[in-house]
């Protein structure tokens, strides 16, 4: 169990240091690529609605892995067994 812990936050860190190399426009041009690949024409309000979507989904998760709300990461959402 402690190992799985340490392998997921190892790949949490190699993920995150991936998404730290990218410059904003990279990451913008990588959005836009996501929301294309939906349907999405540019210089459309529907674009802009899943580019805003994209930037506050990422903002959410950054802020719950700062202050640890993500219970699925570690399993405390799981019932505490105690055995005798």
């Amino acid at each position: 169990m402690h190992i799985r812990k340490i392998l997921v936050l190892a790949a949490l860190g190699a993920v995150l240091s991936g998404c730290a190399t990218m410059t904003p426009e990279e990451r913008r041009a990588a959005d836009e690529k996501t929301c294309m690949s939906y349907g999405f024409r540019r210089g459309t309000e529907a674009i802009a609605t899943c580019l805003q979507r994209i930037d506050l989904d990422r903002r959410a998760e950054s802020r719950a892995f700062r202050y640890g709300n993500d219970a699925m990461l570690w399993g405390w959402d799981r019932p505490a067994v105690i055995r005798r």
